[in-house]
């Protein structure tokens, strides 16, 4: 009888976040995909988890050419149908745009090892008011964009140019799908973080240029 109740208990229990994105994953194909590919083994209504799914590729030294421009477009346009409350739209070109899968599985196992301890750390509706409707959801949802458009910045080349707005993103994801306010606020403040970062490698780079150019 224990061992019977035991067993629908296993039944009936949901599958954690990191359950679902290491599924995926696993069910990713052979050889190419694409990301209408991977849009499709989520789901329309699992774009948070779509987003968190996006980041774990940046959360490990990798270097995947073309990735953070394509994932980020993803990203960008899932923060505006999340914005304007509208069903996710990719683009043929960002859509159908094809990764090595197994070089891509391999990240992504990596990256996952990161959502779990995220994922353990987190806690369910902690500072709700972060995460009400109105403005505090224009509020996220602008991070979500802002977070996209950093992502896609040209730094690829430069170290923690992209993990820093992946790990914005993925407390964003993790605390919007947990309502876990504090992941909501941690993720604002890595991507002032990141700003701050980029600000200085761009005035870095001027100034480096001037006193290259006062030399010549």
């Amino acid at each position: 009888m224990g061992h019977m109740s035991a067993s629908h208990k296993n039944k009936n229990r949901t599958e954690s976040l990191g359950e679902k994105l290491d599924g995926i994953i696993r069910n990713l194909p052979p050889d190419r995909v694409t990301l209408a590919e991977i849009r499709d083994l989520l789901g329309q209504e699992g774009l948070l988890l779509l987003t968190a799914f996006l980041t774990l590729v940046f959360l490990i030294p990798v270097s995947i050419p073309g990735v953070s421009t394509v994932f980020g477009a993803a990203i960008l346009l899932i923060g505006f149908s999340r914005l304007f409350n509208c069903t996710l739209w990719l683009p043929k070109r960002v859509g159908e745009r094809q990764l090595p899968a197994d070089q891509l599985r391999g990240a992504l196992q990596k990256g996952l090892i990161w959502f779990h301890r995220l994922e353990r750390i987190s806690r369910p509706h902690r500072l709700n008011w972060m995460n009400t409707r109105g403005l505090m959801s224009v509020l996220n949802n602008c991070a979500l964009i802002l977070g996209a458009v950093l992502l896609m910045a040209p730094f690829g080349l430069v170290p923690f140019s992209n993990t820093l707005p992946a790990v914005a993103l993925l407390f964003l994801a993790i605390g919007l799908l947990e309502r876990d306010g504090i992941c909501i606020i941690v993720g604002h403040l890595t991507n002032l973080a990141t700003i701050i970062y980029f600000t200085l490698l761009i005035a870095g780079g001027s100034f480096t240029l001037y006193k290259l150019f006062q030399h010549f």
